[in-house]
């Protein structure tokens, strides 16, 4: 289902896929792992510490990777400026599944970890 500007998807099972179409750039799905697994750190940097500076920081620094990502490498707008909540969870899911190989870094090429080329 193509989504236009006035378009929204009602049902996570439906935005996901649209998701993974917005990110098919090896480097852009890269970018996104890299800054999510630095949230993880952060995140439990802000637990051990009781110092919730980390919690921001790794929310600021977790858009940057991706948004760069989009800007640079993918050429679209990212997701989240259009349906914020949806894509904060698709962006754990797809980390997820990057993390444990349910999905590759490279979509063109199956079964591969990590971008290559």
């Amino acid at each position: 289902m193509a989504e236009t500007a006035q378009s929204r998807h009602t049902r996570f099972s439906d935005f996901y896929p649209f998701y993974l179409g917005e990110h098919q750039h090896p480097t852009c799905r890269l970018l996104h792992f890299i800054g999510t697994s630095l949230a993880v750190v952060l995140l439990a940097a802000a637990v051990l510490s009781r110092n919730p500076w980390f919690v921001l920081i790794g929310l600021v620094q977790g858009y940057a990777f991706a948004w760069i990502g989009h800007f640079a490498f993918e050429k679209n707008r990212p997701a989240s400026f259009r349906q914020p909540l949806y894509s904060f969870l698709a962006d754990w899911r797809m980390w997820f599944e990057l993390l444990t190989g349910r999905l590759p870094f490279n979509p063109g090429r199956s079964g591969s970890r990590f971008p290559q080329g």
